[in-house]
């Protein structure tokens, strides 16, 4: 009997569901937000039919890293993204989070995603509502960032919290967590929470397990100590009894290259007593403040944006400090505050954790950047193009897989990450014969092509190379699931 009643039928495709299983053809139906049937739906009344043949229908891609919290609010079309078929973002990453903080000067790294207008939100509550209330093309789901409590508790950050800081941090992250946080992120890296000892991250992680959230880390050291800060990772996870995740998961410092080996293998004779994930961006360079230990590390610095030099936005370091008569350390220290990509890690290391086969995919994109790293625009065609139909790092069912359904169960979105009946219809078409990131180092801003048509929640928001104007996205709060169908 015909199915009846479809918003939309995408007639003719090869659907790769998410789950790493083979390719199938079929007709998907869309009805509301969800994905109604999928089979044969020539007979079926639908609204408008979309001939998608020759064309890979696939879960709408989840970033699982970013820094797009203010995004959400200031620019919701999310062009960036959804020009790559990415339908979710995971936002609050690296402990940095909008929420809750309200504050005057927010420190670097906080400054990467707002300034103090942005810092406006007492309550993490306040924050996904005004995120609900002006809704974005993309669905998000949140962390609450350690960073950010400290910065809103402690009057000093070169110290550990008291007991009595910490317990006020607590209560500040499991209102987050009631309010529907997927969990809590670290960014044991940066200065605000360097001095923090893996106590003070125990204590505050203990509050996840009775909300079935996870912690998520950009670890204290990816160069000379990375095994050090796996170890650490991986005793807090135990310690509080929860899931945890590595953040953009690299090996820095040319006297480190190859050792990809040695972490994929901590990595996974841990992931047999607990739970692991670990995410990573496909690029041999890094992004984020400008840092002297970074730029130590590095064989060459990008600047991408300067408050006391804009005009040096997309110059490298070392012929800035030619012009300034100076060594590239001083010559920072002129820029600051700013923000700079970092040549440091080895191609050879980043292919070799792409083909670990619990490596999920995260931009880390900084949409603020003057000059951002071209990840923020073209990480997942990237994926799709150049590592695995060009280089052939693993079949494009298991491309699909590491952006969608291993990142959906990941961070628990409920409904997301495949192409099943009842689940939201978040889907992205796409040309595998032309997918490729077109942008680069020095065009960090040209769209993907191959990308034909991206929907969220049954609603096209990018099509015939351009937005559609739709904001269908939904603030992800913990729990929110499929439909009854």
């Amino acid at each position: 009997m015909a199915e009846a009643g479809f918003d939309i039928v995408l007639e003719g495709g090869d659907i790769v569901d998410g789950t790493g299983a083979p390719r199938r053809r079929a007709d998907v139906g869309i009805r509301d937000e969800q994905i109604a049937a999928i089979g044969d739906l020539s007979e079926s009344d639908a609204g408008r039919r979309i001939d998608v043949s020759n064309r890979i229908v696939a879960p709408g891609f989840i970033d699982v890293h970013t820094h797009d919290d203010r995004m959400l609010l200031c620019e919701p079309d999310f062009d960036m993204k959804v020009s790559q078929g990415v339908t979710t973002v995971v936002v609050g990453n690296c402990g940095i989070s909008l929420a809750p903080l309200v504050t005057d000067v927010p420190p670097p790294p906080l400054d990467l995603i707002g300034d103090a207008d942005w810092y406006k939100f007492a309550t993490f509550d306040s924050f996904l509502s005004a995120v609900e209330q002006a809704p974005a093309s993309v669905n998000a789901a949140f962390l609450v960032g350690h960073s950010t409590l400290r910065v809103g508790i402690m009057d000093r950050l070169d110290r550990a919290a008291t007991n009595e800081e910490i317990k006020s941090m607590r209560g500040l992250l499991e209102e987050g967590l009631e309010s529907g946080a997927v969990g809590f992120s670290t960014g044991l890296f940066y200065a605000p929470s360097q001095k923090a000892p893996t106590q003070e991250v125990i204590e505050l992680s203990r509050s996840l397990k009775a909300f079935g959230a996870r912690y998520v880390t950009h670890m204290r050291n990816e160069s000379d100590q990375v095994i050090d800060s796996l170890e650490e990772t991986f005793s807090i996870g135990r310690e509080a009894d929860v899931p945890v995740i590595v953040s953009h998961h690299k090996v820095q410092g040319k006297h480190n290259f190859g050792r990809s080996c040695e972490t994929l293998a901590c990595i996974e004779k841990h992931m047999h007593h607990q739970d692991i994930g670990l995410d990573i961006y496909p690029y041999a360079a890094s992004s984020t403040v400008l840092k002297a230990d970074a730029i130590a590390l590095a064989e060459k610095v990008k600047i991408t944006w300067s408050k006391a030099r804009p005009d040096l936005a997309g110059r490298m370091l070392d012929d800035i400090a030619k012009e300034f008569s100076c060594d590239v350390f001083e010559a920072a220290e002129m820029l600051q505050p700013a923000g700079a990509i970092y040549f440091s890690m080895s191609e050879e290391d980043v292919q070799c954790i792409l083909k670990f086969e619990h490596a999920m995919i995260g931009s880390d994109g900084l949409p603020h950047d003057e000059f951002p790293h071209p990840r923020l625009w073209g990480t997942f065609p990237r994926v799709l193009g150049h590592y695995c139909r060009d280089l052939e790092l693993f079949a494009l069912e298991e491309a699909v897989r590491r952006m969608t359904g291993l990142s959906a169960d990941k961070f628990g979105l409920k409904g997301r990450g495949r192409i099943v009946e009842g689940d939201f219809a978040d889907i992205c078409v796409f040309d595998e014969k032309t997918v490729i990131d077109r942008a680069d180092f020095d065009n960090p801003t040209a769209p993907s092509g191959g990308i034909e048509s991206v929907f969220v929640n049954g609603r096209m928001v990018w099509g015939a190379g351009a937005h559609t104007g739709a904001r269908p996205g939904k603030a992800l709060r913990r729990g929110m699931g499929p439909l009854a169908a």
